[in-house]
């Protein structure tokens, strides 16, 4: 089958990689938005839209959040942060509105590959998601997904091999083998 168009966007998905090492470079507003547009057009049921963004580019507070993670030194080296949150006050249901601000998620990092920067999702701050809470100072119906590390990555190569589809594709049925 001949390619149509452009394959910007699988050529971004394909080059995106997990960057714990950054400038320090600030992100433009205009990024900034651009990254958070992206977010926002993210798909939802019923359009119910249930993520919510706090943007975080103090220093003081950026160190604050780092020091309710494991990887302090990756949180307090990034010049932005982006909490992301389930909005419980507009979810109408829970698995499908997390897995809504996930598409979010993914949307954001790849808006953040695309304008040629890096970043790295992180969830293991997740375990201390009330001591984020009560340095963002954010409602108790805000559940924290993820945070976000972004910025200019630092110099260095980065790889990160996958498994064939064979894998993990199955056809019709498990246990039969895709063979595309």
């Amino acid at each position: 089958m001949p390619v149509i168009g452009d394959r910007k966007v699988i050529d971004t998905i394909l080059k995106r990689r997990s960057v714990r090492e950054f400038t320090e470079s600030p992100v433009s507003t205009e990024d900034i938005n651009s990254i958070l547009n992206a977010g926002r057009w993210a798909p939802s049921g019923l359009n119910n839209q249930p993520w919510r963004f706090i943007v975080i580019r103090e220093k003081d507070t950026i160190v604050q959040v780092s020091e309710c993670t494991h990887y302090t030194k990756v949180v307090a080296g990034a010049p932005l942060l982006i909490a992301v949150y389930l909005d419980t006050e507009n979810s109408y249901s829970h698995t499908k509105d997390v897995q809504a601000v996930g598409a979010a998620i993914q949307n954001m990092l790849l808006a953040v590959c695309e304008l040629g920067m890096g970043a790295v999702w992180l969830g293991e701050i997740l375990k201390q998601s009330e001591k984020v809470n009560s340095v963002l100072e954010c409602p108790a119906s805000f559940e924290l997904m993820a945070v976000l590390a972004i910025g200019e990555p630092a110099p260095k190569d980065r790889t990160s091999p996958r498994k064939e589809l064979n894998e993990l594709v199955f056809e019709e049925k498990y246990g039969k083998v895709w063979e595309g």
